[in-house]
Formats: structure tokens, sequence, C-alpha cells
């Protein structure tokens, strides 16, 4: 995948999570680093709302996907940032944000928060995150 169309995608990504936030649970997303906290919110809106089928393959992957551009692309405002389609596996590719030295797996802390463990905490990874690149 070519960087642009990458880049697109991502932001695409993200403006489907805000317009999804809006729709689904009359949250809105502003695209601030303080709004990221509302993300933890909205993933376990998602269990509430449709219980089990939020757990499908299918859900998880598309909510875990915008909500991570999402966090992503407020990352990249603050931060900067590309985007890396990872192919090391090729039976589970994934996309990271490449900053500095550093890659953060932002749709993997929302598949951990929703699926995994809902006491941990997607603002705390972003903060952490911020932290790392102003050291």
């Amino acid at each position: 995948m070519e960087q642009t169309e990458l880049s697109t995608l991502m932001t695409e990504c993200a403006n489907d999570a805000i317009k999804t936030a809006s729709e689904e649970f009359n949250v809105e997303l502003d695209s601030s680093p303080s709004s990221i906290a509302l993300v933890d919110d909205i993933l376990l809106l998602f269990l509430d709302k449709y219980q089990d089928n939020a757990l499908e393959d299918s859900s998880v992957f598309t909510i875990c996907n915008i909500y991570g551009a999402y966090i992503g692309e407020c990352y990249r405002q603050v931060a900067g940032g590309q985007w890396r389609y990872d192919e090391s596996n090729p039976d589970a590719p994934f996309v990271v944000l490449d900053v500095g030295e550093r890659s953060y797996a932002f749709a993997g802390i929302c598949y951990e928060r929703l699926v995994n463990d809902s006491s941990i905490s997607v603002a705390n990874y972003f903060n952490q995150a911020l932290s790392h690149q102003r050291q």
C-alpha cells in the first residue's frame, strides 16, 4: 500500500470514528488530545449497546481500526509521525504510527480495552506515548 493511500485511509477511518461516536452515542469527538479519554468510554459503550455482537470478529476489527485511526490522527497533530502498514506476518497485517524511533499500535490498544481488559486505558497509552516524544 502506498503511503499516500494509507494516510488517506487512516484519515477517512478517523472521520468514521467521529461520525460513529456522534450517531451511535451522541458523543462529540473534536480531534483534540483531551478527546481521547472519550474513546475509552465509547469502546465500552459498544459493549453495553451491542453486547456479544460488538465482539464478533468483523465488528471488533472495524471498531478498533477506526478508533485506532482516530487516536493516531490526534497524535499526529501533536507529535507528527507516519502511518505504516506492517506485513511482517502475512496472516495478520496491521497498521502502526511511526514517530521517530518508536511505533504505536493504537488499534491494538483499542482491541485490548474492548476485548481483553476494560481497565486498560487508551487515554493512558496516548499520554504515555506523548511523554516519550517530549523526552
